[in-house]
C-alpha cells in the first residue's frame, strides 16, 4: 500500500491568536469614558447647556444619557461587526462603510434638534468623538477571513 501525503497544510494558524472580545469591550469602555469626559469639559467647565428638541419634547442632555447612549451605540456596532464577520467575506470593509455612513447621518439629529448654536456644535462633537473611537477601534479588532476560518475550525 502506498501512503499519500500532501504538502498543503490543513489549517492556517494566525501568527498570534487575537482577543477580540476583550479588545472590543475596551473600545466600548474607552468610548464611554471619552464621551463622559467630554461632557465634563463642555458642560461644567465651558458652561454649555446641552438641550435638544426631539419630537416636540425638550430634553436636557446630561452625563448619564451620554454614557448610556454611547455604550449602547458601541455595543450595537460590535454586534453588527460580529454578524458581518459570520456571514460576509469583506466584513471589515462592509462594517466600516456602514459605520461611517451611520455616523455622518447621525449628525442630522444634533444639528437640527439642538437648541442654540452651542448645543448644536456640542452635541455634534459627541457624535464625531464617539464615532471616531468606535469606528477606528472596532475596525482594528475585525477578524480577517483567515482568522475567521481558523476560529471556526477551532470551535468545530
Amino acid at each position: 500500500m502506498q501512503t499519500i501525503t500532501s504538502s498543503v497544510p490543513t489549517t492556517t494558524k494566525p501568527a498570534a491568536r487575537r482577543r477580540t472580545d476583550r479588545s472590543r469591550l475596551l473600545v466600548v469602555g474607552v468610548a464611554t469614558i471619552a464621551a463622559a469626559s467630554w461632557w465634563a469639559v463642555l458642560v461644567p467647565v465651558a458652561g454649555l447647556t446641552l438641550d435638544a428638541r426631539q419630537g416636540g419634547v425638550l430634553q436636557h442632555i446630561g452625563a448619564p444619557m451620554i454614557a448610556i447612549s454611547t455604550a449602547a451605540l458601541a455595543f450595537a456596532g460590535w454586534a453588527l461587526l460580529a454578524i458581518l464577520e459570520r456571514f460576509a467575506i469583506g466584513a471589515r470593509r462592509a462594517w466600516t462603510i456602514v459605520a461611517v455612513i451611520s455616523c455622518l447621518m447621525s449628525l442630522g439629529s444634533p444639528l437640527t434638534g439642538g437648541i442654540g448654536i452651542g448645543a448644536k456644535l456640542g452635541l455634534a462633537s459627541f457624535h464625531l468623538l464617539v464615532g471616531a473611537i468606535v469606528i477606528l477601534g472596532l475596525r482594528r479588532t475585525a477578524l480577517s477571513a483567515v482568522e475567521r476560518c481558523y476560529e471556526g475550525n477551532r470551535a468545530a
